[in-house]
């Protein structure tokens, strides 16, 4: 879900958009994937194009973009200008999605290929899909889940303790003033605090942890907004992907992120002997899933579930967890062999999504997180209408909202800029005319 874009994933791209382009006109025979940067092993795209060739017996071609936030990739879809063929929303936007029946369902006729969909991922990620409210339609038969995770807090265990870091307070901690970091995502850093300070009504049974998730009232978001601005004093900055890079440098302290940056930032730190760990706060958070799902104004329908196919094989699961820090929803017995860690001092419960048989494992509890630990995480939903207010709150909270004069001064200033510009390339245009045509005289 966002993550850096990095040097070899610019050299992947620009070389497949150019191998693509050779053949655009045969749009048929090409795939166009639309996803979030640095979320995939970058050999397994072309891998694809030979895989797709030996089941089908037809040639592929591969165009690869990147995007970093939801909202833009819907908007390309929702204009119906980019005809994507597959794309990796997040669970809010795939419900978005189907509410605006933006979305084809995925055929599940391979011929004599494997259905790796069907039998390879975990019964935990379909029954999370199953809650994604798509009006009516089963978000299954449109979204093939891809990474998942959960947000928390990444902290250094020099100078925090695990108790202090497993409650949302630790935010409001001036031991950990200018040393806290938090993901600029509104979505991951509302849900988590509006279950803190809702904890009472949810643990007397007046209201459940899921309605929290889609509770955008006025109310809430006012509670979220006070509990931020007062935190506010104690942070160091808003961070999209940075945070984790100064969590390895002690720079900071605390950093509210992704459990797949959490991991990065882990393993990255124990090679420069700083020690960080991360923990779900008691009161509980957000569970997050990406999935795959083919737009609307897709053309290479076929191209396009072949390679939701291919990706839910074990090997190429696998693969991308290594590449990039974060989780597969395949559930196969391979990849739980694979992840197994004897090191590990404590084992978990994992069977909630690997089934029987993982009720006691020596796993990653940041990528797996312990059953008692999903539990008491949510899905995060759309908010529709009250989208608008909730991301005005986070203007308001990260600082002041941009008064209307002030954009008018700017937008007439970069306009001047424009014309004089435009001006001066005129001018240089004559003059060059004038030299060319003095020298044509001589």
């Amino acid at each position: 879900m966002r993550k850096l874009f990095g040097f070899a994933t610019l050299l992947l791209v620009a070389t497949l958009c150019n191998i693509a382009t050779t053949s655009a006109a045969d749009r048929e025979h090409t795939l166009k994937v639309y996803n979030w940067a640095d979320y995939i092993d970058e050999e397994v795209l072309v891998e694809f194009r030979d895989w797709y060739k030996e089941q089908t017996g037809e040639e592929v071609e591969v165009i690869y973009q990147l995007f970093d936030i939801n909202e833009i990739m819907l908007a390309k879809i929702e204009r119906g200008k980019e005809d994507y063929d597959v794309v990796c929303p997040s669970e809010y936007i795939i419900e978005r999605m189907l509410r605006n029946d933006l979305l084809l369902p995925i055929d599940r006729d391979f011929g004599s290929t494997p259905n790796y969909i069907d039998s390879n991922i975990s019964p935990y990620i379909i029954d999370r899909f199953n809650m994604i409210d798509g009006s009516g339609k089963n978000a299954n038969d449109y979204a093939v889940g891809y990474m998942w995770g959960t947000t928390g807090i990444l902290y250094n265990t020099r100078y925090v303790t695990r108790e202090e870091a497993s409650s949302w307070e630790v935010l409001h901690n001036e031991k950990f003033r200018k040393k806290i970091f938090i993901k600029d995502a509104f979505r991951d850093v509302y849900g988590p605090i509006l279950l803190y300070l809702k904890g009472d009504d949810v643990r007397s049974g007046a209201i459940t942890a899921d309605e929290v998730m889609y509770d955008a009232s006025d109310e809430s978001i006012a509670l979220v907004e006070d509990f931020l601005k007062k935190a506010k004093r104690l942070v160091a900055g808003w961070e999209a992907d940075f945070g984790k890079e100064m969590m390895t440098k002690e720079k900071a302290y605390i950093n509210l992120t992704w459990s797949g940056d959490a991991v990065w930032a882990i393993e990255e730190a124990a090679e420069v002997d700083v020690p960080l760990d991360y923990v779900v706060p008691r009161e509980g958070s957000n569970v997050w899933f990406d999935g795959w799902v083919i737009p609307k104004y897709a053309v290479n329908t076929k191209a396009a579930r072949y390679f939701i196919n291919f990706m839910c094989r074990s090997d190429i699961a696998l693969r991308n967890m290594d590449a990039i820090g974060y989780v597969s929803a395949v559930a196969t017995p391979e990849v739980l062999e694979a992840k197994i860690d004897d090191s590990i001092e404590e084992a978990i419960d994992a069977s909630y999504f690997f089934g029987e048989g993982a009720e006691c494992v020596k796993i990653n509890s940041v990528q797996y997180p312990d059953a008692s630990v999903i539990a008491r995480c949510s899905m995060m939903h759309d908010s529709g209408a009250r989208t608008e207010q909730m991301l005005e709150m986070w203007a308001r909270i990260k600082g002041e909202v941009v008064k209307p004069w002030v954009l008018i001064v700017i937008g007439l200033t970069m306009l001047a800029l424009l014309v004089i510009g435009i001006r001066r390339k005129v001018n240089k245009l004559r003059s060059q005319r004038k030299y060319r045509h003095r020298r044509q005289r001589k």
